[in-house]
């Protein structure tokens, strides 16, 4: 992975993350990862990717439904939906593919789709591509959001797609009410769970698993490219007709290669050490507490709460670049985001915690986030 240029100046990422990142030229912290649980590294994990390349090889260069299928995928998909607790899953090469895939395959001319303003690009692109009536809703507005739905009574099905967690605010969707308002219009309900599978909830299954509504979520979407091993690929799981509707005719299914062995052999592998034990959920949860009350002590505006994305709010772009460029000269490595990525005037650095960071990596980087702050004029 090459460091963000110029900022790295020509650095390379060499090693894997886990406690710190390592750089040819000098040795950072790596707070941007989605690498929430550290799994990526874990040797139970590497372990079974291995396993999994020798005994199926690389893989068998066809799509699913041809040749692509073998039985490390087919148990991987059992797993996923009893993680879920769900009906059945299907596996897609990312979950932009796999965002991609379902509403076209489900939605028709007839039927409406409600989007939160702020969800994930493929969640937009996805909808983009179907030909239902669209309808987008204001951020986690749930008064746009009962407007919008009175309005799409005239359409034979309605779906309301929001993420569950969102990865540039860190904040989460009010999953009860938006479930309390499908029911309401006869709606179906699909949530993004990219940046909430495996951390969030008691057993880790997700925002409907922590807002207590798994029953009243039709579909839930998510990776197997973040806390679920780091590597790649995403899923579909919810009830068995819907799950083998999107085998017959999702596209991004039907004519992408099947993920690699090694790949489903190390999410397989996550996915049994989070339902053995929710002791790293719990470490990165402790974690992040410990960071947002420090950085919130030291006067920053942290956007949302409890979540391991901590977006650090600055609103000037300019400002949000050169913090970012400072912290990296400190040893932290963080990242700016500003327009088009989020809103004019709301640029940030998106500070991400993992279960691998200690709690002397946490204060180093409040401490380095304090120092540049006051340097930059974003503390007084």
């Amino acid at each position: 992975m090459v460091l963000a240029s110029p900022r790295a100046r020509g650095c390379r990422l060499t090693l894997p993350l886990g406690r710190a990142a390592e750089t040819v030229v000098l040795g950072i912290i790596n707070f941007c990862a989605n690498n929430y649980l550290g799994l990526s590294s874990h040797p139970e994990v590497i372990r079974a990717a291995v396993e999994a390349l020798e005994k199926f090889g690389a893989g068998l260069s066809s799509v699913r439904f041809i040749c692509g299928t073998q039985s490390i995928h087919k148990d991987l998909e059992e797993k996923i939906a009893r993680f879920h607790q769900r009906e059945d899953a299907i596996l897609y090469a990312s979950c932009f593919d796999a965002n991609a895939g379902i509403f076209e395959a489900l939605l028709t001319p007839e039927d409406a789709v409600l989007s939160d303003e702020l969800n994930h690009a493929s969640i937009i692109d996805g909808i983009r591509l179907c030909k239902a009536n669209k309808y987008r809703y204001k951020h986690m507005d749930m008064q746009d959001l009962e407007a919008k739905l009175k309005e799409a009574q005239k359409h034979r099905l309605r779906l309301v797609a929001t993420d569950g967690a969102f990865s540039m605010d860190g904040d989460i969707a009010p999953l009860r009410e938006i479930c309390q308002l499908a029911q309401k219009y006869d709606a179906l309900v699909f949530i993004d769970e990219c940046h909430a599978t495996g951390f969030l909830g008691p057993n880790g299954r997700g925002t409907d698993e922590l807002l207590g509504v798994m029953d009243k979520v039709t579909i839930v979407n998510s990776t197997l490219g973040k806390a679920l091993g780091g590597a790649a690929g995403g899923y579909t799981t919810g009830p068995k007709p819907l799950i083998d509707l999107l085998r017959q005719r999702s596209r991004p299914y039907l004519f992408s290669n099947s993920l690699p062995p090694a790949v489903v052999g190390c999410a397989s592998k996550a996915l049994d050490l989070l339902m053995e034990s929710n002791a790293i959920a719990q470490s990165m949860a402790a974690k992040t507490q410990r960071f947002r009350s420090k950085m919130t002590a030291a006067g920053f505006t942290i956007s949302g709460k409890d979540h391991p994305i901590c977006p650090v709010m600055l609103g000037d772009a300019r400002l949000a670049s050169v913090m970012a460029e400072d912290m990296l000269n400190r040893g932290i490595y963080v990242i700016g985001f500003s327009y088009p990525v989020v809103p004019k005037g709301k640029a940030r650095i998106r500070v991400q915690i993992s279960a691998v960071h200690s709690d002397e990596d946490i204060d180093r980087c409040v401490e380095a986030f304090a120092e540049v702050g006051r340097k930059h004029g974003a503390l007084s």
